[in-house]
């Protein structure tokens, strides 16, 4: 039992290290104050350019592979991998770094999935091909994140009614996209509203203490 709240704190803390907010602040840029005032890859690629973003998409999807990798060692069970997994996406949705504000959690969420058994993996690789075929189609970094999610859910779901993957993976998964939809649910107003901004706009500043949600 020690053992496994040792990994879901410790999964928790990795999950919190905030990449975009590092890389925004070695440039002067609290990335907080501008766009969704999210810390995640989509908001440091409106804020601070490509190659940060891609800086911060490593950063966060190795927290996920992380995590995953410390309750193999230590748990060796598919149970402490998903609380593992969860514990990760929670930190980096709501970091205790940064007053529990954070991401939207698809990258961590992604990293958790592709550092699971075989063929978990797949899973994670298809969803990032179908995120980037529905962002060159549409523009839209969110619709793409949703749409790949939600995908995850039902090729996980296949996978399980096959006998090839445990039933943690496919909770995991449930609970991720869960997470993600939920992190997503302003975005998701704004492609109703035809408001929702696209790949390759710059985020606009923020008012006073709006980074602070």
């Amino acid at each position: 039992m020690i053992e496994f709240a040792a990994v879901v704190v410790g999964s928790y803390l990795i999950g919190s290290i905030p990449f975009g907010l590092v890389l925004g602040r070695l440039k002067g840029v609290d990335v907080r104050a501008y766009g969704s005032g999210k810390t995640g890859t989509t908001n440091v690629l409106r804020t601070l350019g490509t190659r940060y973003a891609a800086l911060a998409l490593a950063g966060d999807i190795i927290k996920g592979v992380a995590a995953i990798l410390l309750a193999r060692y230590i748990l060796e069970s598919h149970t402490g991998e998903m609380a593992a997994g969860f514990a990760a996406i929670a930190g980096h949705d709501w970091s205790i770094f940064i007053k529990f504000g954070g991401g939207r959690g698809v990258a961590t969420s992604g990293g958790a999935l592709f550092a699971m058994a075989m063929p978990a993996p797949m899973v994670a690789v298809a969803c990032i091909g179908f995120f980037i075929l529905v962002v060159a189609l549409s523009r839209y970094a969110s619709l793409g994140s949703l749409l790949g999610s939600l995908g995850a859910v039902a090729m996980m779901g296949a996978f399980l009614a096959l006998d090839w993957v445990p039933w943690q993976y496919l909770v995991y998964v449930g609970v991720a996209v869960a997470l993600i939809v939920f992190q997503h649910r302003d975005n998701i107003t704004r492609l109703l509203s035809g408001k929702e901004s696209k790949v390759g706009e710059k985020g606009q500043k923020r008012e006073s203490g709006a980074h602070d949600e």
